[in-house]
């Protein structure tokens, strides 16, 4: 493959993995969750979590780092999505 894929590839799961700082940041901060949809922090912390099952299952490090550490940012979110409301 290429490098610049690569570079791509990085690129786009480093954003999609940092992304998600803002939004735990914010709900811890004001301990408030009441605008976020449970179902859809579900959904997502699911497809991320088949997303990392995935990237083990290729052996594909990258894959693997970013859909985990993105899993447990959801997790978190939707933990305090449970707890605040």
């Amino acid at each position: 493959m290429h490098p610049a894929i690569e570079i791509i590839g990085a690129f786009a799961a480093l954003i999609t993995t940092l992304g998600w700082i803002p939004q735990v940041a914010k709900v811890a901060r004001e301990r408030r969750a009441g605008d976020i949809s449970l179902f859809a922090t579900g959904s997502i912390a699911t497809g991320v979590f088949l997303w990392t099952l995935y990237g083990l299952l290729i052996g594909s490090w990258p894959v693997i780092l970013a859909n985990g550490v993105t899993f447990l940012f959801v997790i978190a979110i939707l933990g305090m999505k449970l707890r605040f409301g």
